[in-house]
């Protein structure tokens, strides 16, 4: 099975931005699954407002990449997709909706993430993004 998933990731002062769902022990870059008919960006613009109360804006979305790795949490075989953007937003992030805590986090913080945003902050660290 394959978690299709979109993510925003927002990088400041060599940090990336990443947010604890209640009840879980690990933490994931903002966003979620699409609903039915949906476009990323359209998943986007609609998970990053339910989870930090911020608005999207999307002529600022950017493609940074497509990763995939072991489902946090799942089955063993469990695959999650998660394609991630770049974008500017109207509003400081606050933890909404299900997010408990958000934090910006660092390289020596990669143990405390999924599988997936592990590969992410492997991409941004070799890119010299993340410090």
């Amino acid at each position: 099975m394959i978690v299709d998933k979109v993510a925003w990731i927002r990088l400041e002062d060599r940090r990336v931005l990443s947010a604890r769902t209640r009840g879980r022990d690990v933490f994931y870059f903002p966003g979620g699954k699409r609903e039915a008919g949906e476009s990323d960006l359209q998943t986007l613009v609609r998970e990053i407002r339910e989870e930090l109360a911020v608005d999207v804006v999307p002529d600022t979305a950017r493609h940074l990449g497509t990763f995939e790795a072991q489902a946090h949490g799942r089955p063993a075989g469990d695959l999650v997709r998660l394609t991630c953007y770049t974008a500017e937003v109207v509003g400081t992030p606050t933890a909404s909706a299900e997010i408990e805590e958000i934090a910006m986090l660092s390289y020596a913080d990669r143990e405390r993430v999924s599988a997936v945003d592990k590969i992410v902050f492997d991409r941004l660290h070799e890119q010299d993004l993340l410090a």
